[in-house]
């Protein structure tokens, strides 16, 4: 271990093995290490009889839920935008090849107190519940509107800047009611509280197209997708990755702790009496506490039910947002729903998850909202974290840290994240124009 590499990787959550990868791919000489024994961190993937130890102890999981091996319960479930930056990233890498997508049947959203399809362009809005016979030939317009926007085309933008005009006047253009505001900010564009309304407009426009985009791709029923046997693949491909271009990866690494010279920079890892030396640090927060500071906490529950979650079309995988002014809170709650169709549960056995920022210590009272649209329930799991994020200055230690998982169950944020520690680290952009239909085979 001995040596001296251009960047060390602590922790083997995605974030991490992402930049692993990408940097790899660089041709920067990586090493990769884990104080666990399995791949993924707080995003690893759980078997029946991992979940049980977790939140049980020493209990055994009953026999009629099935085998243990069938299960894949991934800690921090995400749907993947099927045009977002995700896929972008996976295709750039070339690592689709390990893996194996299907596309996602359903995207809902609560809304005065029932589950309603989300509308992602004109003629869906037309056919929506969710709005009346006016509301829905004003949406229909805007929709348009969003549809024909093209950011380099100034006829398109209809007299507006869009780097100036806020989303909330852009919205009182065509006069919509808060109740449509609340579906399209939330379940379309995908914002987690309402700081969107007061910023300029062309981050919601933006978003709105990706959904629209994502959507027509499948044809499907909804704009993600979700990898076969769960996200649990996605760090060990990354991994894969790294590894083919010369990375070096060891697990089961204990204490694992950061050198730093008299100036305050990073210059290496020991574990075992030995020391690694490096020019940069990656790593998730709980490799470095003192260089974060915590700003928040998720509740979760996990749910293992023997149905489809009601009201959303029988569907076998789906997410539902429920905004947070449906429930009177300051964030919004996220329903995310998986099955034996994408390989993470027996036949007939479908997982949910039902998470948000937790303003209290009482995730059980607190999720009810979500947790009252699964119906039965054969088992329910109740967890909450905290959330951290760095206060660091990379450019004088030379340590780049995550910030943790947040609530949300698709990824966009996460990714965000990623690509914006991969520029301070290297000082590049990645590119990420990359041929969308390379994936494809790998989601048939």
């Amino acid at each position: 271990m001995d040596e001296e590499y251009d960047v060390i990787v602590l922790g083997t959550g995605l974030k991490e093995c992402i930049l692993s990868g990408l940097l790899s791919v660089d041709g920067l000489k990586v090493l990769h290490m884990d104080r666990n024994d399995y791949y993924g961190g707080e995003s690893t993937s759980l078997n029946l009889n991992q979940l049980w130890k977790r939140f049980r102890g020493d209990d055994k999981p009953p026999a009629q839920l099935g085998a243990s091996r069938d299960y894949n319960i991934d800690m921090n479930p995400k749907f993947i935008m099927a045009n977002g930056n995700l896929v972008r990233v996976l295709i750039h890498t070339d690592v689709t090849k390990y893996l194996s997508f299907k596309a996602v049947d359903g995207s809902h959203v609560f809304n005065k107190g029932k589950v309603h399809k989300v509308p992602s362009n004109d003629m869906e809005a037309l056919k929506s519940p969710l709005m009346g016979l006016f509301e829905k030939r004003r949406a229909r317009k805007f929709f348009i509107y969003v549809q024909n926007y093209r950011e380099s085309v100034p006829k398109t933008h209809e007299g507006m800047d869009l780097t100036r005009v806020t989303t909330r006047e852009l919205i009182a253009k065509y006069g919509l009611d808060d109740n449509t505001v609340d579906f399209i900010g939330h379940a379309l564009a995908l914002h987690r509280d309402d700081h969107y309304l007061s910023e300029p407009a062309l981050d919601t426009v933006k978003r709105m197209k990706l959904y629209a985009e994502s959507l027509a791709r499948f044809q499907g029923g909804s704009p993600y997708i979700y990898p076969l046997y769960g996200l649990g693949e996605l760090p060990q491909a990354f991994a894969r990755l790294s590894a083919v271009y010369g990375g070096t990866y060891m697990l089961n690494k204990p204490e694992c702790k950061v050198e730093f010279d008299a100036d305050g920079k990073v210059v290496g890892v020991t574990s075992e009496g030995e020391t690694a030396k490096c020019k940069k640090l990656v790593c998730d927060p709980s490799y470095l506490p003192g260089k974060v500071r915590k700003v928040g906490k998720v509740a979760r529950a996990i749910a293992i039910m023997s149905h489809p979650i009601p009201n959303t079309d029988n569907s076998h995988s789906v997410q539902i947002i429920l905004p947070q002014k449906q429930l009177g809170r300051k964030s919004d709650m996220y329903l995310f729903c998986c099955s034996y169709t994408h390989n993470v549960a027996p036949k007939g056995k479908f997982i949910a998850f039902v998470s948000s920022e937790a303003e209290t210590d009482q995730p059980a009272i607190e999720l009810k909202p979500g947790i009252d649209l699964l119906g039965p329930v054969d088992e329910i799991f109740f967890d909450i974290y905290d959330r951290y994020e760095p206060v660091n200055e990379p450019t004088l230690d030379n340590c780049f840290i995550s910030m943790s998982y947040d609530a949300t169950t698709h990824f966009e944020s996460t990714v965000d994240d990623v690509l914006n520690m991969y520029t301070l680290i290297t000082g590049k952009v990645i590119d990420l124009s990359v041929d969308l239909s390379a994936a494809s085979a790998a989601e048939e």
